[in-house]
């Protein structure tokens, strides 16, 4: 049943043969990235309705969010391995089906408790896109042109965290939030189809060994361990230990398998693990600020979803029009320069939000502004220099590891938002009192984002401007 699941057919010879290939497999695999940061960007506007709705406090509702990027974080990984193993194709054209399929059981869900189990089966299929993404870009793109290549996809998930915002606000208001998640249905149908017929069959390598499946256990558990401990404090004294000790049994796990998850290759080349732990804290400070803005747009603001939504775009619609400049200057002068000033900028960003947070529209447009246009050079630049660092035949594995950085980025980033409204008495809800500690916990928020976005620049600085590795990712080999 696997192997049949796993099969690959050609693409169709109208797209193959025609010497701008590669950027319509680049195009191709946008779609997926369009809609991941499509999805994420909404729900991180439907919360407060989904609060309301349910009638319960945020601490429950965040696991709308949570769970979908836990499941994402924990699986992104080994899919990496299989990807690279059985075929990069056939899983990405597979991850959209099961993504289509959890996006319409919450679009349907009845209950809470339904549509946070939903949201975990989307959290599969987008693991199963997004293992896939950056490598089968890389695999298919000239060396000269990765980072314009990359650039355009950062587009593509700028684009859809820009849209999100303003069309979740509309959707909220107009048709419901269970629209919010039907959405995604056509789009998820129109990218399965397209990569039937237009991306390559992947190039097979020789000799692989089987997947550490507990590895993946133990990471797992460790992940979802460490994110139940910021998430519920008073069982803190049980996640905590179980994190480390899954943690410890993860490493002893990956010492003893054949071809381990992470594996000494990648995490040996210089460069690669300073990008990847960059990559981690730029996404918690991105997403941190998109789960805690709509909150003090909604409940200390008192803005309507749908204005909030149109606020909220202004961050990755920065990103959008800055990525192409990321990739342009990696391509040129290395990642050093724009990684490092992307992550100032965001500081600085952040540092206005928590001046704008005091009821002060123009300043906190500056700072959403600053936050976008931050990332924008930042995350391209960051992506193309750890991928470019990838040998071929692990680049499935290093668009994995990228990506699960970007999903516990992610995870840790609305875990943190709701532990710091937790910790000063906030349970979201509209009034006096609950607006005032909200808008201490959003201030507190944006502190905490400002020092780790100083840490990733920190990190980026340190970094040296390696090149990437001198192998040819357009070989037809790696294409067919």
């Amino acid at each position: 049943m696997l192997q049949r699941l796993m099969l690959e057919s050609p693409p169709l010879r109208f797209f193959s043969e025609k010497p701008s290939w590669h950027w319509i497999i680049v195009a191709t695999v946008c779609i997926g990235a369009f809609l991941g940061q499509l999805d994420a960007s909404i729900v991180s506007l439907v919360l407060p309705t989904l609060q309301d709705t349910f009638h319960v406090p945020f601490s429950q509702v965040q696991w709308v969010a949570i769970l979908y990027l836990l499941v994402l974080t924990s699986l992104i990984t080994p899919l990496g391995r299989i990807a690279d193993k059985f075929g990069r194709k056939s899983l990405y054209v597979n991850g959209f089906i099961v993504f289509i399929v959890g996006s319409g059981l919450c679009g349907l869900a009845p209950n809470l408790d339904i549509l946070i189990i939903a949201r975990a089966l989307q959290g599969i299929g987008a693991a199963m896109l997004q293992a896939n993404s950056v490598a089968i870009i890389t695999a298919a793109s000239p060396k000269k042109a990765l980072g314009r290549a990359i650039g355009v996809q950062a587009t593509a998930q700028a684009l859809g965290l820009a849209i999100g915002p303003s069309l979740g606000g509309l959707l909220i208001e107009i048709l419901g939030w269970r629209w919010v998640f039907l959405l995604n249905l056509p789009i998820g149908l129109a990218g399965a189809l397209l990569a039937r017929f237009t991306l390559p069959q992947t190039h097979h390598q020789e000799g692989s060994a089987s997947l550490n499946i507990p590895g993946a256990i133990w990471l797992t558990i460790a992940i979802a361990s460490l994110l139940m401990a910021l998430s519920w404090l008073h069982l803190v004294i049980y996640y905590l230990p179980a994190f480390f000790l899954s943690l410890y049994l993860f490493w002893r796990s990956e010492k003893k398998a054949e071809k381990p998850l992470l594996g000494p290759t990648l995490l040996s080349i210089k460069g690669f693990k300073p990008g990847i732990t960059a990559g981690l804290l730029s996404y918690s400070v991105l997403f941190s600020g998109l789960f805690a803005i709509p909150i003090l747009l909604e409940r200390v603001f008192l803005i309507h979803p749908a204005k909030a939504g149109l606020l909220l775009t202004l961050i990755p619609v920065c990103l959008t029009l800055i990525a192409q400049l990321g990739g342009w200057l990696t391509d040129r002068t290395g990642p050093k320069f724009p990684t490092v000033t992307g992550m100032l900028i965001s500081a600085v960003g952040t540092l206005v939000l928590y001046l704008g947070a005091n009821h002060n529209m123009p300043v906190l447009i500056a700072g959403l502004i600053g936050l976008g246009a931050g990332m924008g050079l930042f995350i391209p630049a960051n992506n193309a220099s750890v991928m470019g660092l990838a040998p071929t035949t692990h680049l499935g594995l290093a668009g994995g590891l990228l990506n699960m950085m970007r999903g516990l980025g992610g995870s840790l980033g609305v875990a943190l938002v709701s532990l710091i409204l937790m910790l000063n008495g906030s349970n979201g809800m509209n009034t006096v009192t609950g607006r005032h500690n909200t808008l201490v916990g959003i201030k507190m928020t944006m502190v905490i984002c400002m020092v780790l976005a100083l840490i990733a620049a920190f990190l980026s600085f340190e970094r040296d401007s390696v090149k990437s590795m001198p192998v040819d990712h357009h070989d037809k080999a790696d294409l067919l």
